[in-house]
């Protein structure tokens, strides 16, 4: 039984194998090689933000207070980006408040935020017998943006955290 299982199988492709070989290949009557005609060309685009990036992006306000950041862009139906949605408060997304605000109001900067506030004190001390005196210096780190990236450090919209969630709540609608 297993004998005529395999004849049978044997058989069936061998049929199908003759019908492939049954095709004639086509003729060319162009006996150099075909040309390359299609070219490879690259895209730059240096400069340019990706919006898959923007997500996240801080927003500041011109006195350098962090008021939230960009939870998502709305554009219209041409591809202009329209509105930003900012979330403001929250603590792990959690009690956010969304707004939306005009796209063009927001200012994005590619520079890191410059900080007020002493981030690593370094103390030097001067010892001596005539003076005995101690002299503190404080440094401020400051940290400089890569302008290689693809979407800029942060954001700044012209209002206070307490303006933005007095505004209405912005809901995505069905």
């Amino acid at each position: 039984m297993l004998m005529k299982s395999i004849a049978a199988g044997l058989a069936g492709t061998a049929l199908l194998a003759t019908v492939a070989f049954a095709q004639s290949p086509t003729v060319t009557t162009d006996k150099a090689a075909p040309a390359a005609t299609a070219t490879t060309t690259t895209t730059t685009a240096s400069g340019e933000w990706r919006t898959s990036k923007m997500d996240g992006i801080k927003v500041y306000n011109d006195a350098n207070e962090n008021i939230g950041s960009i939870s998502d862009l709305l554009m219209d139906k041409s591809g202009t980006v329209k509105i930003a949605v900012i979330g403001v408060g929250g603590f792990l997304g959690m009690g956010e408040h969304l707004v939306a605000v005009p796209y063009e109001k927001l200012k994005f900067v590619n520079q890191a935020v410059a900080s007020t506030t002493a981030t690593r004190p370094a103390t030097t001390t001067t010892t001596g017998a005539a003076t005995g005196t101690e002299k503190t210096t404080t440094t401020t780190a400051t940290t400089t943006s890569s302008t290689s990236k693809w979407y800029p450090d942060h954001a700044v919209f012209n209002a206070s955290k307490d303006e933005l969630k007095n505004m209405p709540e912005f809901k995505y609608s069905e």
